[in-house]
């Protein structure tokens, strides 16, 4: 069945979807609506084979028939109740993940669902789980686990929706970033479905506030996410904290050693069902990227905006706060675009569309979840401010242009770090995407003088006001003496304002390394005196500071559990966050230095591993101790080139710069540190022994340890000035380059 293309019910059906703080679910390609991406399969055993899958992670296994066989959601075994909601929304035909999950989940197994986003997977679950909900109760009865706040709204918005007919049953959703208040309240008067992030979930069990004493179902939803986010001990204690006789669903897009372990060990003999998905992108859709570092990417979108031919555009982001922080920006720069994300209420969003369509506005920030649906013909190019990181909502995005048998453009900005996506992206559409330069300044020059005298011909044509005001022009030449064409210069002058019409030289943008497909840098000598790779710039916002929080490994804790907690309750981006250092009793977090202070305040109050961080900005410039425990080697070293304390032109902490591991691509924003790396981290001053030779990078040293100065071989001497510039250091005649070949020249016009 094929759902008609407006008013289709695919933002509940679909609504496991991923958005804002992570990629949003997106339908296959072909289709706007999850349940005509693979139809349901006749079924006669819970036992579902897996399917080969097209995306980056392959389970090899036969696939489920995609063929049609026409069963219905009453078929299935589901009450009337939740027919009938179904129905009044408008969905018919079960998809490929519901037929097989549903009768399996109605008979009590547990099951293990592997399945890309934008399946329909939140109705396979949440339909058996409403279906054996017992209204008369109190207490929480069941529980789904969601990575991002976004997607725990999404989902209990579905519960909702299918429980319509059901009468009394109370839907809860607790996550970070919202008051505990509302929360606390909504669980006094009793609620049935609970649906929260990990880390609210936890520090509601250890306040007392969330009984689970009565879970009788939990799900997963997304259990890879959680696991990439850093919530995989928060899942494995909530899962030890919940009644041994429930019912667990598990749904994940790939299975890691740590999903295998899980459903080993908390499930009991799940049924293991796989989707197959086919993905695929518009042949009539042009699709560029752009290399670009995230602090350019604003700069970077202007540029297009003023030299690519459009009609209307619609730029995707991550969160919701980045549609109207990003709006507001264009317009700042006299572009007319409005924001539209999950917050927006349906009345405003409808006129929001409505505006785009008649070309009130031209331009539309919006999330993968708002932007679900939406059909406007004139939308000529999709933007993706920010790569999506699965590729069904890369799909879904740029399938909102090319509409109506139209050609469409596509560009998407990509960080050296997220080439991966790319290249996951390009493998699964079996489309490559063509590497675009960033317009130069002489581009945009040539572009706002060609729009300059488009403008001067179309006032040339209002014959009426051109005879009023030539009269004027005419009487002030005759008393001032002044060259008709000064006039004109002048008039221009007071019509531009203070914004200069033309580019210069102190309007060029400095790039990340260009690097060729295959991660190559482009611009620069691959390696240095020292043999290593050479060092440059990481590839985070300007503008961090360091910020002290009070867990450490100790705690048992990693960058990768502080990044999730941080994201989550303060709506932060992966790639807002810099150097993640992890000391035994505290951590050291590169984050913006303009925090909003409900942010911080917001954050200040968040636990990890049960642990409330009181985050606070690091007065001591990330330094681990005083200068008498470093040997006075801390603060501004000025006669050492700077490189003591916390260094902004090189990104990161001196003390931490040995760790290697983690997301390392392109050296910027979040860097995963090994916790287990004692002899290239922080080292406690029993164990300071003698430097060792090589690269060794211990950082932690009194002075009788610093040894002779070294200028090579040796990266855990600090160099003096001069040896600096083979590396590309400073802003001398020896420091890096722009990364960005423009011009530097103003465009003049020539007769």
């Amino acid at each position: 069945m094929t759902l008609p293309e407006e008013g289709r019910p695919s933002e509940a059906q679909s609504a496991d979807a991923d958005a804002q703080d992570h990629s949003a679910a997106t339908p296959a390609a072909g289709s706007d609506n999850p349940l005509t991406a693979s139809e349901p399969a006749a079924t006669g055993t819970n036992e579902v084979a897996e399917a080969p899958s097209d995306g980056p992670d392959e389970v090899p296994a036969e696939a489920l028939d995609e063929t049609p066989t026409g069963p219905t959601f009453a078929d299935l075994g589901l009450s009337a109740p939740i027919v009938a909601a179904l129905t009044e929304i408008g969905y018919e035909t079960p998809s490929q993940i519901q037929a097989a999950t549903i009768p399996t989940l109605l008979a009590g197994r547990d099951v293990v669902g592997l399945a890309q986003t934008g399946t329909g997977k939140t109705a396979a679950f949440a339909l058996p789980v409403l279906d054996r909900i017992d209204v008369r109760g109190a207490t929480p009865q069941a529980l789904v686990l969601s990575p991002t706040r976004e997607l725990a709204l999404q989902v209990c918005e579905a519960f909702e929706r299918y429980a319509s007919h059901l009468g009394g049953v109370h839907v809860l959703p607790v996550y970070g970033g919202q008051g505990y208040g509302p929360q606390l309240q909504a669980l006094r008067r009793g609620v049935h479905v609970v649906v929260g992030t990990p880390g609210r979930v936890i520090d509601h069990i250890e306040k007392g506030t969330l009984d689970l004493s009565g879970i009788t179902h939990l799900v997963l939803d997304e259990a890879d996410e959680m696991l990439k986010m850093g919530f995989a001990e928060d899942v494995e204690q909530i899962l030890a904290s919940t009644p041994d006789t429930k019912q667990v669903a598990l749904f994940s897009a790939t299975m890691p050693s740590f999903i295998r372990r899980v459903s080993q060990q908390y499930l009991n003999d799940p049924a293991e069902i796989v989707v197959k998905s086919k993905t695929k992108t518009a042949t009539n859709i042009a699709q560029r990227y752009l290399l670009v570092s995230y602090a350019q990417k604003v700069d970077a979108l202007t540029r297009i905006l003023e030299v690519e031919t459009f009609d209307g555009m619609i730029v995707f982001v991550r969160t919701k706060n980045e549609t109207e922080q990003l709006a507001e920006r264009l317009r700042a720069r006299g572009f007319a675009a409005q924001a539209i994300n999950g917050d927006v209420q349906q009345a405003q969003r409808e006129r929001t569309v409505g505006q785009l369509k008649s070309g009130d506005i031209d331009i539309l920030v919006a999330t993968d979840v708002a932007a679900r649906g939406l059909d406007v013909e004139r939308v000529s190019h999709v933007i993706n401010f920010d790569i999506p990181g699965d590729p069904e909502s890369y799909v879904h995005r740029i399938g909102r242009t090319g509409r109506a048998g139209r050609s469409g453009d596509s560009i998407s900005f990509v960080t050296p770090r997220e080439r991966r996506h790319l290249a996951t992206i390009e493998r699964t559409t079996k489309q490559s995407m063509t590497q675009m330069q960033l317009p130069t300044i002489e581009d945009v020059n040539v572009t706002r003088l060609t729009r300059f005298d488009d403008a001067i011909t179309a006032a040339l044509s209002q014959q009426g006001r051109i005879d009023e005001f030539r009269d004027i022009i005419n009487h002030y030449v005759r008393h001032h003496d002044v060259p008709e064409g000064d006039v004109a210069a002048a008039i221009a002058v007071m019509a531009q304002g203070d914004q200069p019409l033309l580019l210069g030289p102190e309007d060029e943008i400095r790039n990340a390394p260009s690097r060729d497909r295959d991660g190559a840098r482009g611009d620069r000598d691959a390696r240095d005196a020292r043999g290593g790779r050479e060092r440059g710039q990481r590839d985070t916002p300007q503008g961090l500071a360091p910020y002290r929080i009070e867990v450490g490994k100790r705690d048992h804790i990693g960058p990768g559990q502080i990044v999730g907690a941080l994201a989550n309750e303060g709506g932060l981006t992966r790639e807002q966050f810099g150097a993640i250092r992890v000391f035994p009793a505290f951590s050291i977090v590169e984050l913006p230095a303009d925090l909003p202070r409900g942010v911080t305040d917001r954050l200040a109050s968040t636990r990890i591993a049960g642990r409330e961080i009181d985050l606070k900005p690091d007065r001591r410039g990330g330094r681990s101790g005083s200068q008498d425990d470093r040997g006075g080697r801390g603060g501004a070293r000025d006669d050492r080139g700077g490189r003591g304390g916390y260094r902004d032109d090189r990104g990161g902490y001196r003390d931490d710069r040995g760790g290697r591991g983690g997301d390392r691509d392109d050296r910027g924003g979040y860097r995963g540190r090994g916790d287990d790396r004692d002899n290239r981290g922080y080292r406690d001053r029993e164990h300071q022994g003698q430097r060792r030779d090589g690269d060794d990078r211990g950082g932690y040293r009194n002075r009788d340890d610093r040894g002779p100065r070294r200028d090579e071989g040796d990266r855990g001497g600090d160099r003096d000035r001069d040896s600096r510039s083979d590396q590309g250091g400073g802003d001398g005649p020896n420091g890096r380059k722009p990364r960005w070949n423009s011009t530097d020249h103003r465009t003049r016009r020539t007769d």
